[in-house]
């Protein structure tokens, strides 16, 4: 029988899943906030569909539940350093985020550097945590080596997501966040459980050979958007996200998990950035400019990105948010069970 909750009520089951499981108030709070968004905003590939592998993760090892992220160094600059001790990257980033913003605001631009984290998440959560304090955003990450870069054969790069937020005084905020692979590798789990096939130019099987078979994509590779322009935006990331921040890159992820059932260990970098600052003195009002901006785009009839989430939260928030039977068994499932009901 389907049953339909509030945001809150599900994010406290989503906690308390987590708590079963041997996790601290920091990491199960901030991952249950996490989840619950993803079902509310209508992203079931990072919805209740995310609480399996954090569980897998957490019962092998690879991930501490019970890690206190710290802020580290106490210099007064423009970057903002959060050890995140080994446990997930959500709890880290809320640390770092107020930290971040008064920064921003002061210097015109600042760094959030997250080292040491777990990474199941999307990032447009990041992206309007810090739209919120009225600052553009930028957030990137690496993850495992599932994408064969551009005329290559064989993983190498993550699917590497890029998210980008500029806020909008008294509305939603402009915000997108994509993977620079074709999918994010949720898709094509997803798209394994339901048993469809794959669209054509999503991925190669373990021959380099193209494929629309889901098992043979998940054994072989993802191949990144757009071809040579993903894969050049998708090494960037590895070099900012990865090798800047002093963090693994995609492919030491891979070789540290040994498998990609597991959630991603490696760091997070997010940009903040003042449009009161890099507009002062300069003509008009940086919010207003780029409100025109949005209407004309909107007055062709194209629709800005993350418009259909934003609706779906709006709808979630009036009427709540339904699971389907199976989804709701499976939840009292890992409540009941904790880490026993994962292998």
């Amino acid at each position: 029988m389907k049953q339909t909750l509030s945001f809150e009520t599900l994010r406290e089951r989503i906690e308390q899943i987590f708590l079963r499981a041997g996790m601290n108030a920091v990491q199960a709070g901030a991952l249950s906030r996490a989840i619950a968004a993803g079902e509310r905003d209508g992203c079931k590939s990072h919805g209740i569909y995310r609480i399996e592998g954090v569980l897998r993760t957490l019962k092998a090892g690879k991930v501490s539940g019970t890690a206190e992220p710290q802020i580290v160094g106490g210099d007064d600059g423009a970057i903002v350093r959060v050890d995140a001790r080994g446990g997930f990257s959500n709890p880290a980033f809320e640390l770092g985020v107020p930290v971040l913003a008064e920064r921003a605001k002061r210097l015109g631009l600042a760094a959030l550097v997250v080292n040491d984290c777990t990474h199941f998440a999307a990032l447009w959560p990041e992206v309007e945590a810090v739209t919120e304090h009225g600052l553009a955003a930028m957030v990137m990450c690496p993850s495992y080596a599932t994408v064969a870069p551009a005329g290559g054969t064989r993983p190498l790069l993550g699917t590497n997501p890029f998210a980008f937020g500029w806020p909008r005084p008294g509305r939603a905020p402009y915000v997108f966040d994509f993977a620079t692979s074709v999918a994010a590798r949720g898709e094509i789990e997803l798209h394994r459980r339901a048993g469809n096939q794959l669209p054509e130019g999503w991925a190669i099987d373990t021959d380099g050979q193209p494929t629309t078979d889901p098992e043979a994509a998940l054994a072989g590779a993802m191949l990144p958007f757009g071809g040579h322009k993903g894969s050049a935006i998708s090494t960037m990331i590895e070099l900012l996200a990865g090798i800047m921040i002093g963090d693994l890159t995609s492919p030491e992820v891979l070789d540290f998990l040994g498998t990609t059932t597991l959630a991603p260990f490696h760091g997070e970098l997010v940009i903040a950035l003042s449009p009161e600052k890099f507009a002062a003195g300069r003509s008009g009002d940086p919010f207003a400019r780029a409100e025109l901006l949005f209407e004309a785009i909107q007055g062709q009839g194209a629709r800005l990105p993350s418009q259909r989430r934003f609706a779906a939260r709006e709808k979630s928030l009036a009427d709540g948010i339904t699971l389907s039977a199976d989804e709701a068994a499976q939840l009292d499932r890992w409540l009941r069970l904790g880490l026993d009901a994962v292998a």
